[in-house]
């Protein structure tokens, strides 16, 4: 069975010892492992950290987090190079941790959450990027070998990358680079909007799929959206994964008129029972889809 698990990002950002607490809540709400956001330096004691997720019985896979000043596709020397030496940081901290996967939008060029918009790409700069991406990825994944930890390049939609936005555009990514530390990770939140058909945009991306993350459209709590669950766990059975499953169901219910619900907020009550039931949900499902005739 699928190890199954939740972002820490759930409960705080950033995620810091005071929240260690939260380990003993996720393992009794049926999770096997966290998906931790990469700490930012000094902002987690990663041996403290370890402790304290082997204390609570979890695993835990990291999440990558880029800016324009560490990103990969900028044509600013220093900002590329940065992007390099930050997943190289990544993997080192995944080292740390016991985490064998570190994912996310690793090619950088974030667009809302950097506050800029999309623009025209002229066709040489398009392929310059991608060339940069490659180049970077290749030393970061020589890096991650070194510790046997494996990379995952994050699709996202449209407003939040101008980079990297569907599954074939990944594999296309992941045939140039052809590193065996670097893989594919995919999110159905930002599949909703960038695949004709989520099913199969997993098959396609199968054969390097090192990381799933199990998204509502609206990024509630599974099965409370427009997900066709059935299908998208028939394609990873297909597809023989056996990865990690992780959960980002933090939309808080706040729909008043002119609440943002791209800026994450905090809990405001006890969500325990809701998570419960989503592990189990995302469980019920991977196993029932090997029983489906």
């Amino acid at each position: 069975m699928n190890p199954i698990g939740l972002i820490s990002m759930q409960y705080a950002r950033p995620f810091t010892a005071e929240h260690f607490r939260h380990f003993d809540a996720m393992k009794r709400q049926g999770f096997d492992f966290v998906e931790l956001l990469v700490p930012e330096v000094g902002e987690l004691d990663l041996r403290e950290t370890a402790s304290a997720l082997a204390g609570a019985g979890l695993g835990v896979v990291l999440a990558a987090r880029v800016n324009l000043q560490r990103n990969l596709s900028s044509d600013d020397r220093a900002a590329h190079q940065a992007g390099i030496d930050y997943l190289r940081y990544t993997a080192d901290c995944a080292a740390e941790l016991g985490a064998t996967i570190v994912g996310g939008p690793l090619t950088g060029n974030p667009l809302v959450f950097a506050g800029r918009p999309p623009a025209p790409v002229a066709e040489e700069e398009r392929l310059a990027r991608k060339q940069r991406c490659v180049e970077g990825l290749r030393a970061a994944g020589d890096h991650a070998e070194g510790l046997n930890i494996k990379l995952a390049i994050e699709p996202l939609n449209r407003f939040e990358s101008d980079v990297l936005q569907t599954t074939q555009q990944a594999m296309e990514l992941l045939e140039a680079v052809d590193h065996p530390f670097v893989g594919l990770m995919l999110d159905t939140f930002h599949m909703h909007m960038e695949e004709a058909d989520i099913a199969e945009a997993i098959r396609l991306g199968g054969p390097r799929l090192v990381h799933f993350q199990a998204n509502e459209n609206h990024r509630g709590f599974p099965g409370t959206g427009a997900t066709d669950w059935v299908s998208v766990f028939r394609a990873l059975r297909e597809v023989g994964y056996w990865g990690p499953v992780s959960l980002e169901p933090f939309r808080r219910n706040d729909d008043r008129f002119g609440v943002p619900f791209a800026q994450w907020r905090p809990p405001h009550e006890d969500e325990d029972a809701r998570l419960s039931a989503s592990a189990a949900f995302i469980r019920s499902h991977l196993e029932l889809t090997e029983y489906r005739r």
